[in-house]
This record gives structure tokens, sequence and C-alpha cells, in this order.
């Protein structure tokens, strides 16, 4: 499927034969969506569907939009990083000053020709980054991300999943509600430049320094695929990254790997419980989107196919069933939903060290229901090291809390002590990912599986 933005601004997919006027604002149509109640079945044809629905839905936005394609970058806003903008009502969305991205530059851009001889060697095979719908920014990052007050947020219910971040002791929650139309947050906490990144076709959350050397990167939605997850591209270089590994994998920047920070999938309603005078991205965007509208209803069913997955299936495991992927050093291991959801808390050796991975149920499926927070219940996970003042814990829990063996404190999913004696400690987190098997078996292929 090829899909573009015509000069009278209408998208058109060739091989589907949709064509949709960028103006014409959301609905809940089935003509701008298939609905099936019973879920989704028929797998890639409906989500062709989807993905064109997501990339044709109008944009009446204050922020300029780059949706036409080539030579689109532009750097982010110059401003003292965390500082608020004042406003006279404290529920009102307000924006948060952002250090500023580098100025582009005028070299071969990936987007306009993979096959560029003035590349380096790319890491992947070129002709496997396929279109996946929307031109670059056609699902459109968000550059000067609103937040509102958690106490103030009206627009979530309290199993909704968000995804949780904390960086240089400030933490922040993006509502993947949100973040499903947007895939992207350039954004700044803790004094550090960041990226956001959601991918609802491969389920995986991943944030990313921005910082490359002495250049600020920002990030953008290259409209393409690679193992069926969003290849994202820098307005620097105009250079193709893998959302998974943090990579740029085609382009200028070939070989450079970003650091990324650990990021939860959790309910809204135990993030809020924690830091409820956090930030939370509000849905005050500047773009028309149906935020709470799942567009890839039935999409993480068991028995459907990935939606232009073209890599070596795994068959140890269905291709969508669900699993915690974490990886430490050259070594990684894949924990199954199922299992973990029994077992409640499983220790794990990895690298050299124990790991302890957490389960609390009450968070919703962002791609089960055509309303996200009607999806199953899925539950939410963690990872940490359990260590505090150099001595390892031990950890149960009773579906709410997890409880340590040393102290007999109280912990929440997030990993932060709300009870006993070590209340107030956080343990130390370690990066994983909730996604689907299918691609943590690809991008991870030497994975081992706990089951």
């Amino acid at each position: 499927m090829q899909s573009y933005l015509s000069e009278t601004g209408e998208y058109t997919t060739g091989s589907s034969g949709f064509i949709c006027v960028a103006s014409d604002p959301p609905t809940r149509s089935t003509d701008t969506l298939p609905i099936n109640a019973n879920r989704i079945r028929v797998g890639a044809l409906l989500m062709v569907l989807a993905v064109v629905a997501t990339a044709c839905i109008s944009t009446n936005s204050s922020e300029s939009a780059a949706v036409s394609g080539i030579r689109t970058r532009q750097p982010g806003p110059s401003a003292v990083p965390n500082e608020r903008t004042e406003t006279s009502d404290p529920t009102k969305p307000f924006e948060v000053e952002q250090i500023a991205a580098d100025l582009p530059d005028f070299g071969p851009s990936a987007i306009a020709n993979k096959f560029d001889d003035a590349f380096p060697d790319p890491l992947v095979d070129p002709n496997r980054i396929r279109s996946g719908g929307p031109p670059p920014d056609g699902i459109p990052p968000l550059d000067t991300p609103r937040f509102v007050t958690a106490q103030n947020v009206d627009f979530l219910q309290l199993n909704e999943p968000v995804l949780a971040l904390r960086v240089g002791g400030e933490s922040r929650a993006y509502p993947v509600q949100i973040l499903t139309w947007h895939e992207i947050v350039n954004d700044t906490v803790g004094g550090i430049p960041v990226s956001v990144t959601y991918c609802p076709l491969c389920n995986t959350a991943v944030a990313y320094d921005r910082r490359l050397g002495d250049r600020i990167l920002s990030f953008g939605t290259s409209g393409m695929l690679y193992n069926s997850a969003l290849v994202m591209y820098d307005r620097q270089t105009e250079s193709l990254w893998s959302h998974f590994t943090g990579e740029a994998i085609v382009g200028l920047l070939v070989g450079e790997q970003a650091t990324t920070y650990p990021v939860s999938t959790v309910a809204w309603g135990d993030w809020l419980a924690t830091n409820p005078d956090g930030l939370v991205l509000s849905n005050d965007t500047g773009w028309s989107r149906d935020y709470g509208r799942n567009p890839y209803p039935g999409y993480d069913d068991v028995d459907t196919i990935p939606f232009l997955f073209d890599g070596d299936t795994d068959g140890r495991l269905l291709a969508k069933e669900r699993v915690i992927g974490i990886r430490r050093d050259n070594d990684s291991v894949a924990i199954t939903l199922e299992n973990l959801t029994d077992e409640g808390v499983l220790d794990i050796d990895l690298a050299g060290q124990r790991i302890s991975v957490w389960h609390r149920p009450g968070t919703a499926s962002a791609l089960d229901d055509i309303t996200l927070a009607d999806g199953r219940d899925i539950g939410s996970t963690g990872a940490f090291l359990p260590v505090v003042n150099g001595q390892e814990l031990q950890f149960t829990t009773d579906g709410e809390w997890f409880t340590d063996d040393g102290t007999d404190s109280q912990w929440n999913v997030l990993g932060e002590a709300v009870a006993g004696p070590l209340a107030g400690t956080r343990l130390e987190a370690v990066e994983h990912v909730d996604t689907f098997w299918f691609a943590w078996a690809a991008f991870r292929p030497d994975t081992q599986i706990i089951s």
C-alpha cells in the first residue's frame, strides 16, 4: 500500500482504493473504520483499513503540521527547560518549556532515498522497511506538548493505560489514548530532552534521550514499518531509526544508538495515587483526534496475524502472545504474560543480576475494544533490581500490593514503597517492554522464554 498527500489535500492509497480528505473531521462512522463487536479476526485486511483511517483524520491544529513528506524537519522551540507557562486557571492545560532541538542540516535524506550511496552500510535490508500507509508525520508527533496536573485530569478512566516515565527525579504520565494517535512526544523531563514513543502495531513503549553527542535531535514518524514496528526519523539528518531498538538503521547516522529510559505501562489510577501533583500529557493537543477510541479494535486477538510483518515467525509461541521482554547486556528473556499473571512475582537471573518482575491486575488493553477503557483487563507490569541499601529483598503479592520479606513494607507496581519502614524508598527500575512475541522474537532472536 502506498500513500501520499496530494496537491488537493487528499490522502490517496493506491492498493486499497480509499481516498480520504484531510479536512474531514473524525467520526465514529463505520465508513471510517470497520467495527466488529465480536472482535476482528480477519487480521491484515482490517488492519490496512485501520491504518488508513488513522492517517486520514483532520488536522485542525494551531501547530504547523508537517505531513507533506520530504524536508519536513523542524527544530524544537528555544526555551528554558522545565518551567511552566503561567496560567490563571490551574485546570487548564499548559506548556512546559522545552530544550531546543538543533537546526536541520540538508544532506541526503533516507526518507527521500533509502538506497543513497552517500550513506554508510545500513543495519537492515532497506527493502524490508515498508510503507505503512501514512506519509512522514502523517501520524503527527507532539512537539509542543501540553500538560495538566494529575489531580485536574478529567478525561481518563482509572483502568486506562498510561506510560509512566521518571527522569531526573521527575515523573510524568503519557496516556496511551493520546499516544495511539501520535506515537511520538518530543518532550523535556527532568532537564533532559526525551522522546516518548508508543507503537500500537507491536504494542511497545520506549523512551529515548534525544541528546546525541553535542547534538539534540527531535523525532518524527516516517510512515514506514520494519518488522511491523514504528520507524522514526530524526529531523536533523532524516536518518531512519528503529523504535524497538533505538538504533539508526538507515541514513547518515547509521549505527548510532540512543540512550533509553525505563517506561512502564500502568493503570491511570495507580499512577494518580502515587503522583497526584505530577504532570500528565493533556488531550488538548491542538489536533482533532477521537481520543479514547481505539482505531485498532481486536488487534491483540492472539488468533490474528501482525500487520505487514514479513520477518521469520518464531514458532515457540503464537505471534501475538503477550510477553514481557527484558534485555541486559547481550542477554534477553521473554516472560509470557499468562505466566506472570499466574505467579504475580517472578525472580529471574539475567546478565548476572537478579531481577524481580511484577504483575498487578486492573489495566485495560489498549488494542481490544473500540473504546479503550472497555478493553479486557491485562494488568500492568514492572521490573526492578530488588536491592535496598545493599540488602536483597524477596517480594510476594496479594494482587494489589507487593510486600518484601525483609521489612514487610508495602510497594506499588511502580516500585515505590508506600507503607512500612521503607516508605518513600524507590527500587531501581529495569528497562522492559510489554509487547507481542512476534516483535520481541524478531528483534531479539536469541531470547530465552520463561513460560
